[in-house]
């Protein structure tokens, strides 16, 4: 065992810690840690697999673990990741018995809990034996789901469709890019393809730093479903648009590499720092401001408004499962109230006969299709201006009785699925 390789298990113990117990997003303890620089990259990558496959299987891990202990008394939290940690590597990462084994019982020593190094080492050596029949007996979307995310999936969807986005929440997500132009030659030179709508899709994996374009500033990335709503204002060239909570900038870079003229706004200086960043990175330019985007009053209004509102980010789970483990119904309670005020001040920024594109990532109701339909019977002057097939390449599953865009993890399965999103676009009376 090296040293790296200790010190990489050690960062994830860390990062595993932070989530579940400070219930901090994985990429902020991410970039928070201070030992993961002195990693190599290869090394780094493996944390942070390692850190994000327990948060997506956490339901299945923890079952196994379960199943394997002697006695099921409750075990000291830090033994427990680091059990849960071995267990990832054993089950799901292919890791060698002899170093997922050894490095977690001497991870236990070196955290001071020496008393459990036995107890570590008997769990994960009959996982390394047994844990591959048991996991393939286990029901593994409905195990890693919250009963809360289960239950309000199954009431919107239906079962079926409920199995399909917990199916597709399993599986890492590809690397989905948005090119500034010819994205059929960028797919070609990525190794991608080019899907119906428009996005360079490739596997994920390596380093996206280092691929063909990026230091040009060909393209930039972007999940499919979250590329579709600067798309639904059609020609944008020219007009006054208004990017509502727009960090970290993709829409932004969409808007302005489409010719418009945009100002964008987010609460978090620090989130804008790093929309000015990947601007210049891409040429691109836009007017940003750090203000709140439910009072701020500009002295015009805009030809077009996207509000790409704060939300549970339930249909990111794909690409970030630690959603699963920081968010609640409560949670989404509280953000719904939070969208309904920004929702119904976004739509005083547009001028008459002007655009407004409500969207959010999230597959909870209360934060889509529940925050128009209270919109519209406030009386408030927009109408839905319904989203056609031929807007979205042909894939007319992809909307909604209202005209509305609703994706669901699960769809699109045989092109590498898409995230959850919803997109409503209005069109203020004049």
């Amino acid at each position: 065992m090296t040293d790296a390789s200790l010190a990489a298990r050690g960062a994830a113990l860390d990062l595993l810690e932070t989530v579940l117990r400070k219930k901090i997003p994985l990429d902020d303890a991410f970039d928070a840690h201070e030992g993961l620089d002195a990693l190599e990259p290869r090394d780094r990558g493996f944390v942070r697999l390692m850190v994000a496959t327990v948060l997506r299987r956490l339901g299945q891990i923890d079952a196994l673990i379960t199943e394997t202990l002697t006695k099921p008394d409750p075990i000291k939290a830090g033994v427990l990741d680091i059990l849960r940690l071995g267990a990832a590597q054993l089950v799901f990462l292919d890791t060698p018995a002899h170093a997922a084994v050894d490095t977690s019982v001497a991870i236990a020593e070196q955290r001071g809990l020496q008393h459990y190094k036995g107890l570590i080492n008997a769990v994960l050596r009959r996982v390394s034996r047994e844990g591959a029949d048991i996991v393939k007996k286990q029901d593994a979307g409905r195990l890693n789901t919250p009963d809360w995310l289960w239950l309000a999936w199954r009431t919107a969807y239906g079962t079926p469709r409920t199995r399909g986005i917990v199916e597709a929440n399993l599986v890492e997500a590809p690397l989905d890019l948005t090119a500034k132009s010819n994205p059929h030659e960028w797919a070609t030179k990525l190794d991608g393809t080019v899907l119906p709508t428009g996005t360079v899709r490739r596997a994920s994996g390596g380093q996206v730093s280092e691929l063909p374009g990026y230091d040009d500033g060909a393209w930039w990335v972007q999940d499919a479903a979250a590329a579709l709503p600067a798309k639904l204002f059609g020609d944008i060239a020219g007009k006054t648009v208004y990017d509502l909570c727009a960090a970290p900038g993709g829409k932004t870079a969409q808007l302005a590499a489409a010719g418009a003229k945009v100002t964008s706004l987010d609460r978090s200086e620090r989130r804008l720092r790093r929309l000015t960043a990947n601007l210049e990175r891409l040429n691109l330019w836009a007017d940003t401001l750090t203000a709140d985007a439910a009072t701020w009053k500009p002295d015009e209004l805009a030809d077009a408004v996207l509000l790409d509102a704060p939300c549970s980010a339930t249909g990111a789970i794909r690409r970030h499962p630690d959603i699963m483990r920081l968010k609640s119904q409560e949670d989404v309670t509280k953000l719904a109230g939070a969208q309904r005020r920004l929702l119904a001040h976004a739509v005083d920024l547009v001028k008459p006969g002007g655009t407004l594109i409500y969207c959010t990532c999230s597959l909870q109701p209360e934060e889509g299709e529940q925050r128009i339909a209270h919109l519209l019977s406030t009386g408030a002057q927009v109408d839905r201006s319904p989203v056609t097939p031929d807007e979205l390449g042909g894939l007319s599953e992809l909307i909604n009785e209202n005209g509305e865009v609703r994706t669901l993890p699960g769809q699109l399965a045989e092109l590498g699925g898409i995230d959850g999103f919803f997109i409503a676009r209005l069109v203020k009376r004049t």
